[in-house]
C-alpha cells in the first residue's frame, strides 16, 4: 500500500528543483499558500513582486539570459490574468518561460464560481501549451513536459494551473520528479547545405540577416557567424534580437534592421540578390520590408523551419545546428574579400550619426547624445534593456552592441513597461554584469512599483528615464502620417523624489555634461538608482526626413 507523503505543493517544488529552477517571481494568494510555503524549504528563492505583470517580465528576461525557463507564479483569477502580458512577450520572442498559477478546485470548476475563469483557455493562444493539472500523481510528468516544451526550439512559454484542492492534497511518497532529458543537436543534411552553397556561389550581392536564433544558439554560433562573414566578405545586418551576434565594431557588421521606415541597412537589402537569413524568425522583422518585390533568393538557416510568407519563401533551407551549418557552408563557397563600397558607406553613416551625438552639448539632450553616453558608461558584457517607444528606435538602431544578449528589446510583441522589471531578472541571471533599464517616462510609470522589489531584494540596477512628458513614439508616428498629434501628452511626478520614496537613489540631469557622470556613478553603486534625463525628440522627424533623401545617395 502506498503511504501518503508530502503535499502536492511540496512535490511541485521538488519538480522545479529537479529542473534547475533558481528563482520564482510572483505574488502569493489564498489558493497557492501551500506552494509558496513549500518554497521556503527548498533551494529556490521566491522573489515577491508588486504586480504579477512585473513577475512575468522578470521571468521573461531571466529566461532569455539564463538559457533556461524563467518561472513566474500567481494566484487564480486576476492574479493569473496579470501574468498574461509577460508570458505572451516570452512566447512571441521565443523565450523559455513557465507560468504557474492556482486554479479553482475541481469541486467547483464545472460551474459558475467565484474568481473562476478558463485560465488554460486564456493562456493557450499565447503559449506553446496550457494545461490544468488534473490529479496529484500527474505533477511530475506535466512539469517535465512543460520545461521540455519551453526550452526546446522553438523556445516559448508554457502555462500550468494547479487547482487549489490538488495543491493542498497529500501525494504518495513514491511519486518523484522525473529526470531531465538532454536535447540532441541536429546535424544539418549535406544536400541542404550543398543547395545553399550553390545559391551563394552564384550570388553577386549577398547579405546576411542574423536573428535572435543565433543569440539563443550561443557563443559558438556567434563565432561561426563572424567566421562566415569574414571568409565570404559579406555584410551582416541583424534584427533587434540579433544585436551583438556579430560585434558592431567588426568590418562586416552594418547594423540592425527594424526601424519604422527605410533605415540605412534597408538600402543594402534593396541591392541584394541573395539573403542568407540565419536564426531569423518572421515576427522579428516583416519580410515584406526586405523583399518587397518577392525577387530575392533566400537561404534559411535555423534549427526549425520558418512560417509561410509570400515575401519569405526560402529557395534553400538548412535545418540543424547553426554553427556547424555556417562552418560547413563557408567551406563550400569561394572566398571573397571585403564589403562592397555601398555597404561600407552604411557603416560610416551609423558611425557618423553616433559620433555627432558625442559632440552635441544642447539641452534637453539629443537622443544621439544619450545613446553615445550610455555606450561610454557600459562595459562590453553589461546589459541594457531598451523599453518600447521612441527610446527603443534610437537605442536599437544606434547603440553599438558587442556581445549577444547585451541589448535586450521586446521585439515581436513590442510591449511597454518590460524594461524595469526585466532589469531585475537580468541582474539575477547575470549577477556580474551591470544592468541598465532605458525607458521613456510613459513606460517607466507602467511598472515603476518594481523599484521597491529591487530595493527590498537588494538587486542593484539603474533606470534611465528619457523625459518628454508624452508618448513620444505615437506622437512621432502621428506627425509622420497625419501631420499633427493629439492625446499623447501627460505630466509626471518629481521622478527623483519618487525614486527616493521607494528607497532608491535619484538623479536629475540638468545639462548635457551631467548625464555620463551620473550614469557612471549610479552604475558603480551597489544600489537601485533612477536617472531622469530630458530628451529632445525633435530629432525624430529630422531623422525620418534625412532617411528619405538617402535613397538616391546610396
Amino acid at each position: 500500500m502506498q503511504m501518503p507523503g508530502r503535499t502536492v505543493a511540496s512535490l511541485l517544488v521538488e519538480c522545479l528543483e529537479a529542473e534547475g529552477v533558481e528563482y520564482v517571481f510572483g505574488i502569493p494568494g489564498e489558493e497557492n499558500i501551500h506552494f509558496v510555503d513549500a518554497l521556503n524549504s527548498s533551494s529556490i528563492r521566491y522573489v515577491l513582486v508588486r504586480h504579477e505583470q512585473g513577475a512575468s517580465f522578470m521571468a521573461d528576461v531571466y529566461g532569455r539570459l539564463a538559457g533556461k525557463a524563467g518561472v513566474c507564479s500567481a494566484t487564480l483569477g486576476p492574479g493569473a490574468i496579470n501574468l498574461l502580458l509577460g508570458t505572451a512577450d516570452a512566447q512571441t520572442d521565443s523565450t523559455p518561460l513557465v507560468a504557474i498559477s492556482a486554479a479553482v478546485g475541481r469541486e467547483r470548476s464545472y460551474k459558475e464560481s467565484h474568481q473562476a475563469v478558463d485560465l488554460a483557455g486564456l493562456f493557450r493562444p499565447v503559449t506553446k501549451r496550457a494545461d490544468v493539472i488534473p490529479t496529484p500523481g500527474s505533477v511530475p510528468e506535466m512539469v517535465r513536459r512543460a520545461f521540455d516544451l519551453a526550452q526546446t526550439e522553438r523556445c516559448g512559454a508554457v502555462y500550468l494551473g494547479l487547482p487549489e484542492d490538488i495543491e493542498a492534497a497529500l501525494s504518495s511518497s513514491a511519486v518523484r520528479p522525473l529526470l531531465r532529458r538532454r536535447t540532441a543537436t541536429e546535424t544539418p543534411r549535406a544536400a541542404e547545405v550543398e543547395a545553399a552553397a550553390a545559391i551563394l556561389t552564384g550570388a553577386t550581392n549577398p547579405i546576411v540577416l542574423a536573428g535572435g536564433g543565433v543569440a539563443r544558439a550561443g557563443a559558438g554560433a556567434c563565432s561561426a557567424l563572424t567566421r562566415f562573414a569574414e571568409r565570404l566578405g559579406i555584410a551582416v545586418a541583424t534584427t533587434f534580437h540579433g544585436k551583438g551576434t556579430i560585434d558592431d565594431r567588426h568590418p562586416s557588421a552594418v547594423g540592425p534592421m527594424g526601424f519604422m521606415r527605410h533605415d540605412y541597412e534597408n538600402f543594402a537589402f534593396d541591392r541584394a540578390d541573395v539573403i542568407v537569413a540565419v536564426g531569423y524568425e518572421l515576427q522579428e522583422f516583416d519580410p515584406v520590408r526586405m523583399n518587397p518585390d518577392e525577387d530575392k533568393r533566400i537561404v534559411h538557416i535555423h534549427r526549425f523551419s520558418p512560417d509561410t510568407d509570400t515575401h519569405y519563401l526560402p529557395e534553400a533551407q538548412v535545418i540543424g545546428d547553426i554553427a556547424e551549418t555556417l562552418d560547413t557552408l563557408a567551406e563550400l563557397v569561394p572566398a571573397r574579400k571585403g564589403l562592397p563600397p555601398a555597404d561600407v558607406r552604411i557603416r560610416d553613416l551609423h558611425r557618423a550619426e553616433l559620433e555627432g551625438g558625442v559632440g552635441d552639448h544642447s539641452f534637453p539632450l539629443k537622443p544621439q547624445r544619450i545613446v553615445a553616453d550610455i555606450r561610454a558608461a557600459m562595459g562590453e558584457g553589461d546589459v541594457v534593456l531598451a523599453d518600447t517607444g521612441a527610446v527603443k528606435m534610437w537605442m536599437a538602431r544606434l547603440y553599438p552592441t558587442y556581445r549577444p544578449n547585451t541589448c535586450l528589446i521586446s521585439n515581436a510583441l513590442s510591449t511597454m513597461g518590460f524594461a524595469l522589471p526585466g532589469a531585475l531578472g537580468a541582474k539575477l541571471a547575470r549577477p556580474s554584469a551591470r544592468v541598465l533599464a532605458v525607458m521613456g517616462d510613459g513606460s517607466f510609470l507602467m511598472n515603476s512599483q518594481e523599484l521597491e522589489t529591487a530595493v527590498r531584494e537588494r538587486v542593484p540596477l539603474v533606470a534611465l528615464v528619457w523625459v518628454d512628458q508624452a508618448y513620444g513614439l505615437i506622437r512621432w508616428k502621428m506627425e509622420l502620417e497625419l501631420g499633427r498629434s493629439s492625446h499623447v501628452a501627460f505630466s509626471n511626478p518629481d521622478l527623483v523624489s519618487y525614486a527616493r520614496a521607494f528607497g532608491a537613489k535619484g538623479y536629475a540631469v540638468t545639462a548635457a555634461g551631467e548625464l555620463l557622470p551620473a550614469l557612471r556613478r549610479a552604475l558603480a553603486d551597489d544600489a537601485v538608482s533612477v536617472i531622469a534625463c530630458p530628451v529632445d525628440y525633435s530629432e525624430n522627424t529630422k531623422l525620418t526626413d534625412a532617411l528619405g533623401v538617402l535613397t538616391a545617395a546610396l
